[in-house]
This record gives C-alpha cells, structure tokens and sequence, in this order.
C-alpha cells in the first residue's frame, strides 16, 4: 500500500535548478563539469582577480568557535559589517542592526515569513527566480511592476509605490535587487536617494537585494548611505559574501534593518535556525578587512566591466536584443526570429551549454506550471559572465554563434 507524504507537493525546485537538472538529463554530466559552459551559472571566480586581493586560505578555530553560535552572529563579523557600512557608504549603524544568516536567502526567506498580513510586497516583473518560490511559499501577497522593452525593463521608483486600488490599510513594500538580477539595470545616486526617501515615508518600506553591491562603476552602491532613520523604518537590506567577496561557498549573509526588526530575527533564529557556522563567519570576517574590501572593489568592478562590455558587443553581432543596464554580471537578451529561450536551451545542451531562461525570471508566472500561461519573456534570456574565465570568450561567441545558425538553417528549411 503505498502511502501519501505528509509534506506539501507545491515545493518544486527553483527555475535555476531546473535548469540544472535537465541539463544533467540532457547532457549525461552536471553542469560545472569539465568541458561544460556554465551560462545559467549565479557565481562569480572564486580565484584571485587580477589586481585583486587573494582569497584567505584557512581560518584559526579555537575551543571557543565549537560552541553553540550566537542567534544574531558573531560580535566579530557584525562588527566587520558595520565597519564596512559605515566607513564606505557614510552610515552609522550598530551591531544591533545587523543579523547574520547562512547566507543571503535565508535573510530575505525570514523577513517574508514574518511580514504583517497586511503588506502587500512590489516587486518587478522580471527578477532573480527565487523570490517567486520564496513569496510563494510564506504566502506573501504581492503585484508585479511591469518591466517591459518601452521602460527599457527599468520602471521608476514611484510604479513601487503605486496606492491606486489600495485601500488605507495596506502598506507597500518592494522587493529590488539592485543591481538587478538577471537584468543588470542599477539605481544609484539620486535614484537611489530617492527610492530610500520614498521607502521611508510612513505605510512604504523596502527589502533591497544588494548582493551585487560591488559589480557596478561606483565600486560599491548600497541604499544605506540614503537612509535618514533606520531605527524608525521598515527599510531592509540584504548582503552576501557571495558575489564581490568571492565567496559563495562559505554561505554567509546578513539583513540590515531597525534593531526592533533585527530582534524579531534573531527570536526567529533561536528556534528556526541556531545560529550560523562560526567558521565561516569568522572566515567571512576576514574577508571584510577594510584595505582588502577597498582592492576587492577596483578589481571586481574592473575585471566584469571588461567582460560586461565585450560580451554585449560580441551579442549585438550575434543579432540578439541587448538590454542590459550597467551593474552585475548577467546579460539579459532577447533572441531573434521566432525562437524561444526553450528552444535555445535544448540546442544548447548538445555542446555542454546553458542559459536561464526568461520564463524562470517572470515573477508573475503561476507557480504550479500551469500549461496555458504565455509568458512575455519567452524569447527572453540570462546570460552570466559571472564563472567566466576571460580566456573562454572566444569559445564561448563560437559555440553561441554555432547554434544560432544551425537554428537559422533549420528554420531556412522548414
């Protein structure tokens, strides 16, 4: 006889993964592996950048580091943190703001979970795929923000905090990531000010996504150096070791918020999670050192600059639709004559290779497969430059080139 599972079905794994997973299907091999091309790939080299700072080697482990951690993080890493902020961004936080996680999803899976019944969260139409699995699975009422060709997949602040329809009770709060996964399009400087002002005005908030904080030519762009009352806000801010620190593998991230909201985290953490890894925080502490952060900037934002550029050239060649902005390390495509990012991605897979598809990034797609829905980012594509070696970039345009022709004939034939 067989038996139901007690867990709920509605747990599907996230866009990227499936990806992932069909490419193993497809290819025989995970993708990573020798001879593969890591295109649907979120992560950065992990290895010394040119100009760079190296990457520590080892962390001390003392009796001490063998304890239970504490809820909210290590006094050291919250420290390093507040440092960080406070010395490049001109904020003045405290340890008391800061709330260590096992990385960045985790932070913004929690601040979702505990959001008030009345918050309706924003957030665009086109964004980084987990969100949609993360609002989906809290329940977290949210409307997407068109992202469109016609606002260049870059609406203003003010579509966030739109009221029309609203009724006096429901307060606004938008999820960006900024700069922007999959598309790269960036808010800084007085768009940013503006975005954190609006964010501060009584009935808004904000959960900015700032894992890509250093891969833009500010070298370093955060709301935090907007923000007038963060003790008096429902502002959040999310960081990562992940991306500009190299280091996605120690998993730790944190959430910046008012010490009232960081407290209602850190009760969370003293049920829900334990605690996070005092080695790795300890390693991550390391990694904050100011004279390296400051290296780490010139040579993140030089290094995906360069690749940002040359690879959005060697597209627009290619006859695909570019419309990337200036931050990350994705592009975000449009393909030409009638192909789907579905189609590409099944060609793809023949020589090793992979994109993510656009469909996975639309925020307003329905989350159980429903067969019947369109979505307007079908032709649509992420590209990441972010595990690239820049000696793979001639073959990485030939084998792109390839399939694109081969595609181009088979449809000449049709």
């Amino acid at each position: 006889m067989k038996r139901a599972s007690f867990l709920s079905d509605n747990c599907p794994p996230m866009g990227i993964y499936e990806t992932l997973y069909a490419f193993r299907d497809s290819f025989g091999q995970f993708m990573g592996s020798p001879g593969t091309h890591p295109w649907s790939q979120g992560f950065p080299l992990t290895t010394q950048l040119a100009g760079g700072p190296p990457l520590p080697g080892s962390v001390d482990v003392t009796w001490e580091d063998r304890f239970y951690p504490k809820a909210w993080g290590h006094p050291a890493l919250r420290s390093a943190i507040c440092e960080h902020y406070n010395n490049f961004y001109g904020s003045k936080i405290a340890p008391e703001n800061v709330m260590v996680f096992g990385g960045g999803r985790p932070g913004i899976y929690a601040v979702l979970a505990f959001l008030k019944k009345h918050v309706e969260v924003r957030i665009g139409n086109v964004e980084w795929p987990a969100y949609l699995d993360i609002l989906t699975q809290t329940q977290t009422s949210w409307r997407v923000v068109p992202f469109t060709r016609e606002n260049g997949f870059h609406p203003p602040n003010s579509a966030y905090f739109d009221r029309t329809g609203l009724n006096d009770k429901t307060h606004l709060f938008p999820i960006i990531s900024n700069p922007g996964n999959p598309t790269g399009h960036t808010r800084h400087g007085e768009e940013l000010r503006e975005l954190i002002e609006l964010a501060e005005q009584p009935k808004n908030g904000i959960l900015l996504d700032e894992a890509y904080e250093m891969f833009h030519a500010s070298k370093g762009v955060s709301g935090l150096r907007y923000v007038k009352d963060l003790d008096n806000s429902n502002v959040f801010l999310s960081g990562a070791c992940t991306k500009g620190l190299q280091s996605p593998g120690i998993r730790i991230g944190w959430i910046i918020a008012s010490k009232k909201n960081i407290e209602t985290l850190a009760n969370f953490s003293s049920f829900g999670m334990g605690g996070v890894s005092h080695p790795s925080q300890l390693y991550a502490a390391q990694l904050l050192e100011p004279r390296r952060v400051a290296q780490a900037r010139d040579s993140v934002e030089r290094h995906y600059t360069m690749q940002r550029t040359r690879y959005g050239e060697a597209f627009r060649k290619l006859g695909l639709e570019v419309y990337t902005g200036d931050g990350g390390f994705y592009h975000w495509l449009a393909l030409p004559d009638g192909l789907s990012a579905d189609e590409l991605n099944r060609r793809l897979f023949k020589h090793g290779a992979a994109i993510l598809k656009g469909f996975d990034c639309d925020m307003a797609r329905p989350h159980d497969k429903n067969p019947d829905y369109r979505s307007p980012y079908e032709s649509f594509f992420r590209f990441s430059f972010g595990p690239l070696l820049p000696e793979s970039f001639d073959s990485d345009i030939a084998l792109l080139k390839r399939v694109l022709d081969e595609y181009r004939a088979d449809a000449a034939r049709r």
